[in-house]
């Protein structure tokens, strides 16, 4: 692989040459196949710059193939990691290298902290890989799995964070498939009705009038039903980065199939994105959110999140018996106290609040966190969010009565023992 910071004074005195032209090529297969959408326009771009002759260091080289190739704010980290590993920094290329030929050996915590590694090992050394697989097909010996787990039951019960790229794509496509259930609440309203329980007079009498004094049919009237308003308030902090990004998608397939849904990102600061998931391509809404968020896998403050949303939006979307979702871990950097006043004011203007925590995915679980014993009292359910099968209870969840086996005093009567 040619070195293009070696010589920069020849550089510029003389065209593209060598392979650099083939490696800049290379690297942004590799970062499609790590999931950054690369087109061939942003290849021939990165190609130009690097034939103009101004990439003097290997910061310039950085920056220019940076603003080539990164669209979004949540590609930086993966652009970061793939670049310092393909232009040869020795280190993490030995770290990435030993951890995917010997991913199998490891532990699920370890494979927790290097699962964004792990994806770009396979996105640079799949085709090794492959061809290696092949030769050992041939030695292969068939084994019956007639009481073996499926591939689909694997994925549906697979830790988002644990999934690799291709485990990802077919994730978002169960998302999308996903069977939403509904549900309505009945309103003080009336409505016409053929054979409905009570009798409306105004229509009757006024049926009388025009029929001038002949028997007529009694109008009759019910009441009206309608679907209660939905907010989600997602954390997309560093620590529930992995898992906002796969419940985005979910929101977006929520959004488009629900009227009344409106969606709060927040990590150190509030930003309302349901006019962007409001798009119907999936990638083109993905895109204007990453534009519109700018706090993305940054810290977090849920406490002034929290008193953002009550001061500005809770009197606007909080209306006709609202139903709350929020989506976060409950480790809040700040004083408790404002976060569980906020909390309480919130339970006051809502309906019903369900509160998944990505935390669940541990059966070890206790309520020990300051943030999470003081948001536990003001919910109504607590539920996992690490799935595809947690999605899917989710999904059946919002259309139903909350069950026990989600019934937060239960984690907290453990924090308390």
């Amino acid at each position: 692989m040619q070195n293009p910071f070696a010589s920069p004074a020849n550089q510029n005195q003389r065209p593209l040459s060598g392979r650099l032209a083939e490696n800049i090529m290379h690297f942004a297969r590799v970062l499609r196949e790590a999931g950054i959408p690369v087109g061939p326009g942003a290849v021939l771009d990165a190609l130009d710059a690097a034939m103009s002759g101004s990439l003097r260091t290997r910061d310039d080289f950085y920056w220019t193939l940076h603003a080539v190739f990164v669209k979004r704010r949540d590609q930086r980290e993966l652009f970061d990691q793939a670049f310092h590993v393909f232009w040869k920094k020795p280190k993490m290329l030995e770290q990435l290298m030993q951890l995917f030929f010997h991913q199998i050996a490891r532990d699920v915590g370890e494979k927790a902290k290097q699962a964004g590694f792990r994806r770009l090992a396979e996105a640079m050394f799949d085709s090794q890989e492959s061809q290696s697989r092949q030769r050992e097909r041939k030695d292969d010996i068939e084994v019956d799995a007639s009481f073996t787990a499926s591939a689909d039951e694997v994925l549906r019960r697979k830790d988002f964070e644990q999934m690799t790229v291709a485990e990802q794509a077919q994730a978002k496509q169960a998302i999308a498939r996903l069977r939403l259930h509904r549900t309505e609440a009945m309103t003080r309203r009336w409505q016409k009705a053929l054979k409905g329980p009570a009798i409306d007079m105004r229509r009757t009498l006024k049926g009388s009038l025009r029929a001038g004094g002949h028997y007529i049919d009694l109008e009759r009237r019910e009441k009206q039903w309608h679907e209660p308003p939905l907010v989600v308030l997602c954390d997309i902090s560093g620590s529930c980065s992995s898992y906002s990004r796969m419940f985005l998608h979910f929101l977006h397939a929520l959004t488009n199939d629900r009227d009344r849904v409106t969606v709060f990102l927040f990590g150190t600061r509030l930003t309302n994105v349901t006019r962007e998931l409001k798009r119907r391509d999936i990638d083109e809404a993905m895109a204007k959110v990453s534009g519109a968020v700018k706090d993305w896998s940054g810290g977090t403050r849920i406490g002034t999140s929290l008193r953002e949303f009550n001061y500005r939006w809770a009197r606007r979307v909080l209306t006709q018996g609202a139903h709350v979702l929020i989506m976060t871990d409950g480790l809040d950097r700040e004083d408790t106290g404002l976060l569980e006043h906020e909390m309480e004011r919130l339970r006051r203007q809502s309906k019903r609040i369900v509160w998944l925590n990505p935390l669940l995915r541990f059966e070890g679980f206790k309520a020990l966190a300051g943030g999470i014993r003081a948001m536990m009292p003001h919910v109504d359910e607590f539920r996992p969010v690490h799935s595809l099968d947690s999605l899917r209870d989710l999904a059946a969840a919002l259309a139903g009565a909350p069950g026990p086996e989600h019934d937060p005093k239960r984690w907290l009567r453990q924090g308390l023992h």
